[in-house]
């Protein structure tokens, strides 16, 4: 009876140390997911903060005469050599007369964008008809105009610690007072290619330059890379060889991301002559990084099938090749989809290698094939971020949420094909 009642003792000790013990496990778990929820919270939280206002642009209003004598003046119209930042000043002077002076004037035409003249200009080329007449244009403000007017410049602090001068601000609150100072969505962003000014860099440029580059990426790596599996899965013999091709697959999916760059620098460029900065290396060289992981979730897929599919196929007749590519190949194709969005979404976020290979040079115009120099998106945002202008500073954010879209569009695509295509055995 003693002995009875000591083990139910010890028992009931037992019982309540380990409920200790597994409290404070899930303790200490619930309080390692709430620190990494509120990590990504203020992460998310300063992300929109700095790159909301890139989406809103400060626009300035001007009365622009298009005049005949500037821009034809032979009685021909010249859309290459006429004076049409001329033409926007002009219509700036009219909406500030008491700019007077050399010094003065400069400081005005400072709050104007450089691209104010290249609108007036597309302008007139679409619409020769209205040359000899005044035409309204909303043309982008200078950057920091557009900072000003959106609270990052602080105008109480001392006329030396800030871009603008207090003639400028004064300047700036008498056109935003005349209502000529008005802030819209930025197209420009979405429509434009990089540029040295940040009220005219858009990512449109980059945007190209990635599609381009997974494009190439998902039509080397997925066939390359499903095929690879199926044949170490279930065509290649065991032995050694076929041993030391899994241990360096497995062991190229944690090599860093610039080796495949210094690998694609001297194999792609130095060796194969290819072009320089262009997407059509840059793919390569993302699919020589996507491919094991790719082969490893492909491989992966394909053990999750249960060996009495096989068994049963084999025992209808079915040939080997019938077992893989009618029973196998389907049911595992959800799994292979997953891994290779996931590489993809690897790739899309790579700027290591790509720098590597020359796509970190400033490329204004938006690439129109794979062999034209490029950009991608995320050494588009390593070099915003390298630029000292503030207004370069809320860009990058912009291009990160951009990109973060993709990623996240490409993971939920991931999601859906696999719930989609998902069979239940």
């Amino acid at each position: 009876m003693s002995d009875t009642h000591s083990t139910a003792e010890k028992v009931a000790a037992g019982l309540g140390r380990r409920r200790r013990k597994e409290f404070v496990f899930r303790t200490l778990g619930m309080f390692a997911t709430g620190v990494g929820i509120l990590f990504l919270a203020v992460f998310f939280a300063t992300l929109i903060g700095n790159g909301a206002s890139a989406f809103k642009q400060t626009f300035m209003k001007l009365e622009v005469e298009l005049s005949a004598d500037i821009i034809a003046p032979g009685g021909e119209l010249d859309l290459v050599y006429a004076d049409f930042d001329g033409l926007t000043r002009a219509a700036l002077r009219d909406k500030l007369p008491d700019a007077s002076g050399r010094s003065q004037r400069r400081e005005m035409y400072r709050l104007l964008s450089a691209g104010a003249g290249y609108q007036v200009r597309d302008f007139l080329k679409a619409n020769p008809h209205t040359l000899g007449t005044t035409q309204t244009f909303w043309v982008p403000a200078a950057s920091n105009v557009d900072m000003l007017m959106k609270g990052n410049i602080d105008a109480t602090i001392d006329e030396t610690l800030r871009p603008l001068s207090d003639r400028q601000i004064a300047w700036i609150r008498s056109l935003d007072e005349a209502g000529d100072l008005e802030s819209r969505f930025n197209m420009a962003l979405f429509t434009n290619g990089d540029s040295r000014e940040p009220e005219l860099a858009g990512i449109k440029g980059a945007m190209m330059g990635s599609l381009f580059m997974l494009l190439v990426t998902i039509s080397l790596s997925f066939p390359i890379g499903v095929a690879a599996a199926i044949y170490l899965e279930e065509f290649a013999p065991k032995n050694r060889w076929s041993d030391l091709i899994e241990v360096n697959i497995n062991n190229l999916a944690a090599v860093p991301s610039i080796v495949f760059g210094l690998l694609g620098l001297a194999v792609f460029i130095n060796w194969m002559s290819l072009p320089r900065s262009a997407p059509l290396v840059g793919g390569l060289v993302l699919t020589l990084l996507t491919l094991p992981v790719i082969i490893i979730a492909s491989r992966a897929a394909i053990k999750a099938v249960p060996p009495s599919i096989r068994e049963a196929a084999l025992g209808l007749g079915a040939s080997q090749m019938q077992v893989v590519f009618h029973h196998v190949m389907p049911l595992a194709m959800p799994g292979m989809l997953t891994g290779t969005i996931i590489g993809m979404s690897r790739a899309l976020g790579e700027s290591a290698p790509l720098l590597m290979i020359g796509m970190v040079a400033f490329i204004v115009d938006v690439p129109t094939s794979f062999t034209d120099p490029a950009s991608a998106l995320p050494v588009q945002i390593y070099l915003w971020a390298d630029s000292p202008e503030r207004a370069f500073a809320e860009r990058t954010s912009a291009a990160i949420i951009v990109l973060l879209a993709f990623l996240l569009l490409m993971n939920l695509a991931a999601v859906i094909l696999r719930r989609r295509m998902e069979r239940k055995w």
